[in-house]
């Protein structure tokens, strides 16, 4: 993940285990953490140009700030949750769900709860 640059942060997300890390189902709409030191506040709103895995086409999210995390504690990354709108994000939600579909939680790690 790359810091923002002119308002717009980057989110690679490479592979199926970053997408299960970074994605939040439970989050109306769908969600998506984003690790980065890019300071941000509740509320805000954000652009992010995000993958999914093993794709190269960059989809561009809108969403609120729904969750900050301000530091590393060695278990989580530092970055801050977003919750996804519009239609790029209704697709997103629906594309990282098609490639999460079976997957089983045991012994996997997210970057939130």
């Amino acid at each position: 993940m790359q810091p923002r640059m002119g308002g717009i942060i980057h989110a690679n997300i490479p592979d199926i285990e970053t997408l299960y890390a970074s994605y939040m189902p439970y989050v109306v709409g769908g969600g998506l953490f984003i690790p980065t030191k890019q300071p941000v506040k509740l509320g805000e709103e954000v652009f992010v140009l995000a993958t999914l895995p093993e794709q190269s086409q960059k989809i561009p999210l809108t969403g609120k700030v729904i969750w900050v995390s301000q530091k590393q504690n060695g278990i989580k990354l530092q970055g801050f949750g977003m919750q996804l709108t519009g239609e790029k994000g209704v697709y997103y939600k629906s594309e990282a769900e098609k490639l999460l579909t079976g997957l089983k939680s045991e012994g996997r790690t997210s970057y939130t709860m």
